[in-house]
């Protein structure tokens, strides 16, 4: 298993603080961002990382992550010239895959569920696809899911009438099938070639599972989720998982980045 990091977007709904740094180098506790959905990637033994960054900010990460080592990762890069989706950004990384199974993580992704044994079995039952749901009050700003017989339906992206109350997390694990299904798809109304749309298609092949993440999660990507974030991840201590060392940003990043 490889993990994938999507961190390329401008970060519009949070400006101005995203006014001249990347939405994902934000400070989230004592760490920025990015270094949440890495230390995850690390605590499930993944050490393999491709992150997926836009072309504006890409000297600041490249500055931050460097090749990974002192994180005890291996991070490698891939630039995303335009803003095209989700499942745009995520079909750079296949060179990367090279034939494997992928956990891909949005970089504004924020929690505290360990995906240790989730890798596993989905590395045991083969399936060509996994997400993870959780509950939330507003459930149109995601990829909502609706349920039949205990199994998701259909998924749809935003909807103006959910027809759940669970948000499709930007959590997902995929077969490497999942680079020949992203060529099929058509961009949405959007412009964008939709992660939802990836997902559905694994549903009508019947190769998608799901489970439910327990625990803090958030979508970082505006104020309010912002300040959320915040307060589930002021007590995280991440050093531990980083092999004790500290993962701060620089003075010089948060100035000039």
């Amino acid at each position: 298993m490889k993990g994938v990091i999507l961190a390329g977007g401008t970060g519009t709904r949070l400006y101005p603080l995203t006014a001249c740094m990347n939405k994902h180098l934000l400070p989230v506790g004592r760490y920025p961002m990015i270094m949440h959905g890495l230390a995850r990637l690390k605590e499930a033994r993944i050490k393999e990382v491709l992150v997926v960054v836009g072309k504006q900010h890409a000297g600041v990460m490249l500055e931050l992550l460097g090749s990974g080592e002192q994180l005890g990762l291996q991070v490698t890069y891939r630039v995303q010239e335009t803003s095209g989706g989700i499942a745009d950004a995520l079909r750079l990384a296949k060179g990367f895959a090279g034939g494997d199974n992928v956990t891909v993580l949005l970089g504004d992704n924020i929690f505290t569920y360990s995906l240790k044994q989730a890798v596993s079995r989905f590395e045991e039952q083969q399936l060509g696809a996994k997400v993870f749901l959780k509950e939330v009050q507003d459930p149109s700003r995601f990829g909502v899911p609706s349920f039949e017989d205990g199994r998701i339906h259909s998924i749809e992206e935003k909807p103006v009438k959910p027809q759940s109350n669970y948000a499709v997390t930007g959590i997902y694990m995929y077969s490497p099938s999942v680079f020949s299904i992203i060529d099929t798809i058509k961009p949405s109304g959007r412009g964008e070639l939709e992660i939802t749309d990836v997902n559905n298609n694994y549903l009508s092949m019947s190769q998608l599972d799901y489970e439910y993440i327990e625990g803090d999660w958030v979508d970082a990507g505006t104020h309010h989720s912002l300040a959320r974030a915040q307060e589930i991840t002021k007590h995280i201590q991440l050093d531990e998982i980083f092999s004790n060392k500290q993962c701060l940003l620089s003075h010089k990043v948060l100035t000039n980045g």
